[in-house]
């Protein structure tokens, strides 16, 4: 990344500005009338994954206020669909996830959350738009009017999906399962895009492969029998066999993949006991998974139930005390379909200036459900793209040894709200104009 960004700032100087599409105004006096405000409303207002009911309201009275644009509502859910038809042509899905995060947010913005809900898992936690859905919603309705005022240059359909759950990786394909490609009309293209805060505002960057790796988040219950915590003869302890076995995963990665080829495990959570001197009868781990292909992803969750079942034989666990291991959600990868990738590239650069698009480089293992749409199965060709969220001068200052831009999911996360949804709002709407014009005359 560091050396992306230093290209990026010799192109920045160096490439002479090019001119913008004569409707990129209008997004930027849209920002300033209505899109800036409607952000600051939704960063405010955070809702958890399948629980995000006043985001829904909004984002469909949003939708509803574009001319043209019919609404439904309770899709997957939460989930809402927009469509706007304008004569025969392809049809282009623009999708936008919507959900936040259970973390307090500590960004110091003034707007900062102050949210707190009861998740689907029933408990209550504070919320925080943490990955900036906020941004991708408030580009949806910049979009949608965009293009609605732009009906004589293109022709077909374009179906707006307001998806929730995207960080429980469930939302998609709740929504699919609810009739999305059955009950509205089946798209040939689907796109969406991701604020990133590690990429400078302004910019965006799509692969012509691999955008995003796989995710399974995995339970694993391990049994014990409880005993005094002086007498630890007397039981099983489920602390020591979890303990072994948050190390012997790691030999998956480092013992049994090629070094060169990624895979990820990660324990992002172990909880057991309630005193000091009992040993408890259960410990619980939660485990995310990551992968960039099928193959590598079938062998580490195969490895991880045969890991756990050879740590309680070591202990000697009786067959009803084994570990038992669950894969309670997961998304396959996210695969941009090539030619279409180089196309829509191509209009990036067109649009923004080929000094603001950048190489695409896959620097972490995040994970995106956006792959149930555009499974190959479904037929439907896919492009996810990532738009800058942070101003050039502080990633600059970052590298220099200034203040470290915070990552996703971090209490300290946040991106520069305007670049980020003027940006993806132009990109989007350059993208499906071209799929969809110029319109036919007649």
């Amino acid at each position: 990344m560091r050396t992306l960004i230093a290209t990026a700032a010799c192109l920045f100087a160096a490439t002479p500005a090019m001119a913008e599409p004569d409707w990129a105004p209008a997004v930027r006096a849209d920002y300033t009338a209505s899109l800036g405000q409607m952000w600051d409303w939704f960063h405010r207002n955070p809702e958890l994954s399948f629980k995000e009911v006043k985001t829904a309201e909004r984002m469909a009275t949003e939708l509803r206020g574009v001319p043209g644009m019919q609404v439904t509502t309770g899709v997957g859910g939460t989930g809402v669909v927009g469509v706007l038809k304008n004569g025969a042509g392809p049809t282009v899905l623009v999708r936008a996830d919507m959900d936040g995060l259970p973390v307090e947010e500590k960004s110091g913005l003034p707007n900062a959350s102050k949210a707190r809900q009861v998740g689907v898992d029933g408990v209550e936690a504070p919320v925080m738009h943490a990955c900036g859905h906020d941004t991708h919603i408030t580009a949806m309705v910049g979009t949608a009017r965009r293009l609605a005022a732009l009906k004589d240059r293109w022709q077909g359909t374009i179906v707006f999906i307001v998806q929730p759950a995207e960080e429980r990786v469930g939302g998609a394909k709740a929504m699919l399962a609810d009739g999305l490609y059955n009950r509205f009309p089946k798209p040939d293209y689907a796109l969406a895009f991701h604020v990133a805060a590690g990429l400078p505002a302004g910019m965006v960057s799509a692969s012509e492969g691999i955008q995003y790796s796989s995710s399974d988040s995995v339970d694993i219950d391990v049994p014990g029998i409880g005993a005094h915590g002086a007498s630890p003869h007397a039981g099983k302890d489920p602390v020591y066999v979890a303990s072994q076995l948050v190390i012997a995963l790691q030999g998956l990665i480092s013992r049994e993949r090629q070094p060169l080829d990624p895979g990820v495990i990660t324990v992002g959570s172990f909880h057991s006991g309630l005193k000091h001197n009992i040993i408890t009868d259960l410990a619980k781990l939660q485990v995310t998974v990551r992968a960039n292909d099928e193959g590598t992803r079938k062998q580490l969750l195969d490895g991880i139930r045969r890991v756990a079942g050879g740590i309680g034989t070591l202990n000697g666990m009786p067959a009803d005390k084994m570990p038992v291991v669950k894969v309670i959600e997961g998304t396959p990868t996210t695969i941009n379909d090539a030619p279409l990738a180089r196309r829509l590239n191509a209009v990036m650069a067109t649009t923004l200036g080929p000094k603001n698009v950048m190489p695409f480089e896959q620097t972490g293992m995040g994970a995106e459900d956006f792959a149930y749409l555009v499974q190959p199965d479904s037929k439907v060709k896919g492009y996810y793209f990532a738009v800058g969220g942070t101003p050039m001068a502080d990633i600059v200052a970052a590298r220099n040894g200034g203040a470290p831009v915070p990552s996703h999911h971090s209490p300290l996360f946040k991106v520069a709200p305007e670049p980020s949804i003027v940006t993806g709002t132009i990109a989007m709407t350059a993208a499906v104009l071209d799929l969809l014009g110029p319109k036919k005359a007649g």
